[in-house]
């Protein structure tokens, strides 16, 4: 085995005096071909928008203004972006980027390698996995296939394509480093399961290709790690089975349709394993379930330890986010669970979590243009606070006064609510209202006559 491998290392190195290596028929080896291949299909894309100001309150006194001569602040001011796309279906014409690339976009422009620049709308995109599909209206298009990126493995060679600090299809190379990585923080994803590459990726990059020297792509650029903001060797990009899944119902519907089960999770630690006297560290331990949801009327309770979904391990509480996250409503889902030490199986069907929100103006007419639903994952509250999530508050009614979507209320006039039975139970036939509202990170009352 020394031997071959001696005389493999051997014949790759030059003799004296030759400064190329070459094949036995005098080729320099060289993934130039391969560029020359996939390139025509990875585009630049610029953005321009507008967004609101921020803006000093003092400044906005017109008081104020006029004492000290301060000129009126600007209300809205202009934005513009750089970043990457790939093209996955040229009958279509069908580019798959980033939801970051084109999220404050009123205008999107897509710059091919042949010098085309082309319009392009927005078909939808999902903030949850930072992956949006725009769509342009061209001939002669060229779109990368796209690999299984189930089947890649740590070390495998990647090539990263894009167009980072603006300079026109850039080509790096690199390895798999790692795979199902998770990067708190990235651009407001939740659903994450990166493949982590060498391969340099810098900003502007984002959106474009991570393909294999099949030219397939195997993932879309999105994420550096980095003190300084430029590459130190640790990129990621979205799976392309993860793209691809978000991609098809963005293109069926413009949006992803997602459903709920109905459980918080969390990761399954020694200390954890060891409390719940079993001989395991890995699964997703349940710690919260939301009554009368798919997980309740399939008999999971908290405590119960997910170890399997739909025939998939589960390692931990990200792998399980990610496989509940990427189902479409309705879908069936099979569970492996321990709970005291026993292995059992249950199955529940995602819900459509609209099913079972309750619109609020026959509850009170101070709550009127508010809807409300049990709290669930769609929250990033749900498992650490009790109550029911605004789900959505109509422009210009008495609730948008007060209310957000997104915002939870825990208690009405000083009594806790922790469902929706509770909350209608303490709001009808109450002639006043004193909610406590949690919002993000803060909290506040409300006092509703």
């Amino acid at each position: 085995m020394r031997r071959a491998l001696l005389m493999l290392l051997l014949l790759a190195l030059p003799m004296a005096g030759q400064t190329q290596i070459v094949d036995e028929n005098g080729n320099t080896p060289s993934l130039a071909p391969l560029v020359e291949e996939v390139s025509p299909a990875v585009v630049n894309i610029a953005t321009s928008g507008t967004v609101e100001a921020e803006s000093n309150p003092l400044l906005n006194d017109p008081f104020f203004r006029r004492f000290f001569d301060a000129p009126e602040q600007p209300r809205q001011r202009e934005v513009q972006s750089l970043g990457s796309g790939v093209v996955v279906n040229a009958d279509q014409g069908y580019v798959l980027t980033n939801h970051h690339v084109i999220a404050q976009a009123d205008e999107i422009t897509v710059a091919f390698n042949d010098g085309r620049e082309l319009s392009a709308e927005i078909v939808g995109s999902d903030p949850e996995t930072d992956i949006a599909v725009l769509q342009i209206d061209a001939e002669e298009l060229t779109a990368l296939p796209m690999a299984d990126s189930d089947s890649l493995r740590v070390g495998d060679y990647t090539m990263a394509i894009g167009n980072p600090f603006g300079l026109d299809h850039t080509v790096t190379t690199g390895v798999v480093s790692g795979l199902d990585r998770t990067l708190p923080g990235n651009n407001g994803a939740r659903l994450q399961s990166f493949i982590q590459t060498d391969a340099s990726i810098n900003p502007g990059n984002s959106g474009g290709a991570l393909i294999n020297l099949r030219g397939e792509l195997v993932g879309i650029n999105t994420a550096i790690l980095s003190r300084s903001g430029g590459n130190i060797g640790i990129g990621f990009a979205v799976p392309m089975n993860m793209a691809r899944q978000v991609m098809d119902q963005i293109i069926e519907y413009g949006e992803v349709r997602r459903g709920i089960l109905g459980v918080r999770v969390q990761d399954l630690t020694a200390e954890m394993a060891e409390a719940f006297d079993i001989d395991r560290n890995d699964g997703a331990l349940i710690s919260q379930v939301t009554p009368n949801s798919p997980a309740a009327e399939a008999g999971l309770q908290a405590g119960d330890i997910v170890i399997e979904v739909n025939g998939t391990s589960i390692p931990d509480a990200n792998a399980m986010a990610n496989a509940i996250g990427l189902l479409r409503i309705g879908d069936a889902v099979s569970m492996t669970y321990v709970r005291d030490g026993e292995t059992q199986t249950t199955t529940a069907t995602v819900a459509d979590p609209q099913s079972g929100e309750v619109s609020a103006d026959a509850l009170h007419p101070g709550l009127a243009g508010a809807t409300f639903s049990e709290l669930d994952e769609r929250s990033p509250l749900f498992g650490q606070v009790e109550g029911v999530l605004v789900t959505d508050v109509a422009q210009g009614s008495r609730a948008a006064e007060y209310l957000q979507p997104g915002d939870v209320i825990t208690s009405v006039n000083r009594e806790a609510v922790d469902s929706m039975a509770a909350f209608r139970a303490q709001v009808e036939g109450s002639e006043r209202l004193l909610l406590n509202v949690r919002r993000n990170n803060g909290a506040f009352f409300v006092l509703i006559r």
